[in-house]
């Protein structure tokens, strides 16, 4: 299994944040430090969506009416399980 590098930084958490990161971490089967790191993977991968979507409504303009429908019953899809065709 191939190495990763990791950088050891010292955080601070709401003591409320910390007992529930811990809580379920430990539900997860997960150390404190991996529970972390992929909520902090998915927080980076929604917050560069969100500027990749922005980047491109201002070179192609908004999605009509139509389009956001046609999108969000595709989501709810996926959610759902099902097919999304």
């Amino acid at each position: 299994m191939p190495t990763v590098a990791v950088k050891k930084l010292s955080i601070s958490l709401d003591e409320d944040v910390a007992e529930a990161a811990v809580r379920v971490a430990a539900r997860e089967g997960l150390s404190v430090s991996a529970w972390l790191n992929r909520a902090a993977e998915r927080a980076i991968k929604l917050a560069e969506g969100r500027v990749a979507v922005q980047e491109y409504f201002a070179e192609h303009g908004e999605p009509s009416d139509e389009d956001r429908a046609w999108a969000r019953e595709i989501v709810r899809k996926l959610n759902a399980g099902e097919s999304p065709s």
